[in-house]
């Protein structure tokens, strides 16, 4: 084996030269799930596996399982609800864990403590904005004991690389360690596919679609007029800035600041100027709309205060003088990459995309420290301060990207706009107002809500973004049309580039994950095979039991 390129998002890690070694084999065990992927959606389907008494083995490919939450650093994105319901017990136990940890590890003041809805950073994405590292400690405390106890493997740094199949079973999965080249043979009843992209589907010969799909196809309002595998949402490289008021934190201009500088997009709607500038295209009227920037005071000259928007410490929360200022997470319009994907493409330009990305971030960075205009007049922000200590890293930026698409499986159920869109629920069912609602499905696992939000598109598309209904997972979404043991767990479930755009966010992939979970400690249980428990009625109806007795919420 020869010396492997050190991945950009993986900087932070050195890789081995491998010698030649065997490969390690953790072999077939009727109770052993099997999970690639240890974000929000491994995460959960690991939990609900492990209470239900199954051995499991989750791998990751960063040193932080979280994914959403953690490694790509973004808030959480939720309902109006989510503090009364519309989310799974274990979802609402995941948010009281974070608040927990901060009221037992940091110097809140006794207001902010005494908050029942506490909000460290006072962000207004989210009621809950937190720093990355929370939800690690939350995560990892509470996988701990199934850790400690071997029911547990976890292997963080371990990349999926080959799989063995036969005929429509998946005998094993091999995984990687980033840090030594040493290889592990994965072989289990059942895979759970929770990667951020949808890799296993690739490597097992598992049906996916990838990109946008044409009217035709789908038969959706929104969807495009052609399709194109290779146009796919914008990903993004978030960082968190901290704003120290008297300090000049300038960093060094990055080496492609001057072609991010001018760069415009070329988008349909037109972009309404260069990309490092306030004016970005309003997702939901598609006219231009000027963003506010100001990390002083709550007003701003755009239509809401980009700083404020997603900051995840605010110092009035603590003490004077335990933060030296606030912190926001930047995950903007402004540094979305469009200039290629993720997905359908070599390692080499996946690494070259990543590496730009950072560049278009460092860039961003570079523009607010400099030239971006300061509220109340002036140019340039020099008291931001690169916080890459929150995120893990040395470059200030997130351990991995920020992924809004990823394969997605040919389901035995795939859902479209028609059952989740406003507009075309109301043209397919005639009501309206308090009788218009989402498709019913029978057999629901999970539900959500949240609008269809697209980001502008490697394909030159600009926002499409428009309303749903709360609406419900159906069991089918999650299970591939042939293979009959490999279950998926995250984006990549039966959705349309479309209606991707609702199902991808944190409480709704937590609990694509714990259906998963769930369903697979059902049928081993059960001695039934998940394609068996979807066709039978009957059997639906006894797992979606065992979810309600579960805290899984099914139905709004």
């Amino acid at each position: 084996m020869t010396a492997a390129v050190v991945p950009p998002v993986f900087h932070h890690l050195a890789w081995a030269i491998p010698t030649e070694r065997p490969t390690e084999i953790i072999g077939d065990i009727d109770d052993r799930v099997v999970i690639i992927g240890g974000g929000l959606g491994g995460c959960s389907a690991a939990l609900a596996a492990l209470r239900n008494g199954l051995r499991v083995v989750l791998t990751e490919e960063t040193d932080w399982i979280g994914g959403q939450l953690t490694s790509q650093a973004v808030p959480p994105d939720e309902h109006r609800w989510i503090e009364t319901h519309g989310a799974n017990a274990s979802y609402r136990e995941l948010r009281t864990r974070i608040r927990d940890y901060y009221r037992r590890n940091y110097p809140l003041t006794d207001v902010a403590r005494q908050k029942v809805h506490l909000n460290p950073g006072n962000g207004t994405v989210s009621r809950l904005c937190h720093e990355p590292r929370v939800a690690l400690a939350v995560l990892r405390d509470w996988l701990a004991p199934y850790t400690s106890s071997g029911q547990l493997t976890l292997l963080t740094e371990h990349r999926p690389v080959r799989a063995q199949v036969t005929g429509d079973r998946i005998q094993s999965i091999t995984v990687e360690s980033l840090r030594t080249g040493d290889e592990l043979e994965l072989a289990g009843p059942y895979f759970v596919d929770a990667s951020e992209l949808g890799e296993p589907l690739s490597l097992t010969g598992t049906e996916f679609v990838v990109g946008a799909e044409s009217r035709n196809v789908t038969g959706e309002r929104h969807a495009l007029a052609d399709s194109d595998a290779a146009n796919q949402q914008a990903f993004t490289i978030c960082f968190p800035v901290e704003f120290v008021p008297g300090e000049n934190h300038t960093i060094e201009k990055p080496d492609e600041y001057e072609f991010w500088r001018a760069y415009t997009p070329k988008l349909t709607p037109p972009w309404p100027g260069r990309l490092l500038d306030y004016s970005y295209t309003h997702p939901r009227s598609g006219t231009a709309r000027k963003l506010g920037f100001n990390p002083i005071g709550p007003k701003s000259d755009g239509v809401i205060n980009l700083w404020r928007y997603r900051r995840i410490i605010d110092a009035a929360n603590y003490p004077a003088g335990v933060y030296r200022g606030d912190v926001s997470l930047i995950n903007w319009p402004q540094n979305d990459y469009l200039l290629g994907n993720l997905i359908g493409v070599s390692d080499e330009e996946k690494n070259r995309h990543i590496q730009r990305a950072k560049q278009l971030s460092l860039s961003l960075m570079y523009w607010l420290q400099t030239e971006a205009p300061r509220y109340g007049g002036g140019e340039g922000h020099p008291e931001l301060r690169l916080r890459g200590d929150l995120v893990g890293t040395d470059d200030g930026m997130a351990k991995y990207p920020y992924v809004r698409e990823s394969r997605r499986i040919q389901a035995k159920f795939t859902v479209l706009e028609q059952h989740v869109g406003a507009e075309q629920r109301a043209e397919i069912s005639g009501a309206s107002g308090d009788q218009l609602k989402a498709f019913g499905f029978k057999d629901s696992v999970a539900i959500g809500s949240y609008s269809i939000d697209l980001h502008p598109s490697t394909g030159g598309n600009n926002y499409i973004d428009f309303p749903t209904l709360p609406f419900q997972v159906p069991l089918g979404a999650l299970l591939p049309q042939r293979i009959r043991n490999l279950v998926a767990a995250s984006k990549n479930i039966g959705v349309t580039h479309v209606t991707g755009g609702c199902y991808r966010l944190h409480p709704v992939e937590w609990g694509i994950g714990e259906a998963a979970g769930c369903l697979l400690a059902f049928a081993i249980d059960k001695g039934l095979a998940p394609h068996a428990i979807h066709e039978s009625p009957d059997h639906t109806a006894d797992f979606q039991k065992m979810l309600l007795s579960q805290g899984v919420e099914i139905k709004w």
